[in-house]
């Protein structure tokens, strides 16, 4: 009789991230396309950044206290209830999508139907969306403390990996029909559950287990003011917000950037978000660990935050050319998302090691909750105001406003690391 054998915590870990990256990045090509039915053209920018941020605003809201369940109840039936929302939430906006195609048959019934149950999906997604922050209390259960930088990149290969398949996949699907990656991310959310639910183990021990907290003590703004507080992370964590704020922000309006302004496809935009992935794969899976043993983690920061800051800095200055999409064609595009990824690449799993390092085993699902509450709400107030730019000022606007904000968070880290360094010293 053949026995089989339980894979390892962080391969699964591995598995359901990867998984719940790909059913997220799948329809990443396609918003401009699923929308531009829906809403006049010139709108177009701000109604994509509101989705984006009504998915972050939600999930900001809904993520410590995800964090907190998770520390009281156990890691595994957490993951479970979130991956099913995401499902859930996915369909819902796949439901509005589909109005908006049928548009043209339906008249306004299609308008005002489609477009809210777009938010709808994207407010349920986000308000389960603790996968992440969960798989990341799994990861810390099971890892000391020095080994954290290279598990965390993990998190980083699995969301690299994603990025390779999903929106290339997306782009390649959306050619048979636009509504296709939408049912495709769906079913990978269904997989995604299976795998989780026969594969993963509770990695949480009775013993450590914490009690629920009252309601009070629930409300993600206070759990990020004392995240914000705490002598040992807060001024870590302020940066790691406000460099999601810029970059996650931001970064949502590339793509009716790429389709309005240089007139790509949702194919070509899929291969942009392809390149992301492949970087962000080689960076965080093969290239953190060295790098993390050479720079340390506070040198990689600083040289993440810099390189995002260049990437910013090339696709303010790129211009359409005629004819063709190619990294012949459009060499700054490709050229800044190779930095951009590169720059988030080093600088998350860095940041999040040094602050989960400070934290004691029995809050580490609530402070790492709290942090990525913290990283959602920094990206739900950055798509839309990035939308805002884009649609009242200048396509260019959201991207010559990132460099000068990113300009401000390297001041801010780098005074937090150094203030950290004295107390703290890490690395």
């Amino acid at each position: 009789m053949v026995s089989w054998k339980r894979p390892s915590t962080l391969f699964c870990v591995f598995l359901t991230l990867l998984y719940d990256r790909i059913g997220e990045s799948v329809v990443f090509p396609l918003l401009t396309f699923l929308v531009a039915p829906l809403v006049a053209t010139g709108q177009l920018g701000l109604v994509i950044g509101l989705l984006g941020g009504s998915y972050t605003m939600a999930q900001f809201l809904a993520t410590p206290v995800i964090g907190s369940l998770s520390d009281h109840f156990g890691r595994r039936p957490v993951l479970l209830v979130c991956i099913a929302g995401s499902a859930v939430g996915i369909g819902l906006f796949g439901v509005g999508a589909g109005l908006g195609g049928a548009a043209g048959a339906w008249g306004w019934l299609a308008v005002v139907g489609g477009l809210p149950l777009m938010f709808a999906g994207r407010i349920l997604d986000g308000a389960t969306g603790g996968t992440a922050s969960t798989a990341q209390a799994v990861i810390a259960d099971t890892t000391p403390p020095e080994r954290r930088a290279r598990a965390f990149g993990l998190v980083g290969l699995a969301f690299g990996l994603g990025f390779i398949l999903g929106p290339g996949l997306g782009g390649w699907l959306a050619d048979v029909h636009l509504q296709l990656p939408i049912a495709v991310a769906v079913a990978v959310a269904l997989v995604n559950f299976l795998v989780t639910f026969l594969l993963l183990p509770e990695t949480l021990p009775p013993t450590a287990r914490q009690p629920m907290p009252s309601p009070t003590q629930l409300d993600p703004f206070r759990q990020v003011w004392q995240l914000l507080q705490d002598s040992r992370v807060g001024g870590l964590s302020l940066g790691f917000g406000l460099f999601f704020l810029v970059f996650n922000g931001f970064t949502t309006i590339l793509v009716p950037f790429l389709s309005l302004v240089l007139a790509w496809q949702a194919v070509d935009v899929g291969k942009v978000f392809v390149l992301v992935g492949v970087v962000a794969a080689l960076v965080q899976g093969v290239l953190i660990g060295p790098l993390n043993r050479w720079l340390g983690e506070q040198r990689l920061t600083m040289l993440g935050i810099g390189l995002v800051l260049a990437g910013y800095l090339l696709v303010s200055f790129a211009q359409p050319v005629a004819g063709a999409q190619g990294p012949m064609a459009q060499p700054a595009i490709y050229s800044a998302v190779v930095l951009l990824a590169m720059g988030v690449g080093v600088t998350t799993p860095s940041l999040r090691a040094m602050i989960s390092r400070r934290l004691d085993a029995g809050s580490q699902g609530r402070g790492l909750g709290s942090l990525q509450a913290l990283q959602s709400l920094g990206t739900s107030i950055g798509p839309p105001v990035a939308g805002v730019l884009f649609t009242g000022l200048a396509p260019r606007a959201p991207f010559w406003v990132a460099v000068v904000a990113l300009l401000v968070v390297t001041v801010l880290t780098s005074g937090a690391l150094q203030r950290h360094q004295r107390h703290y010293p890490l690395s």
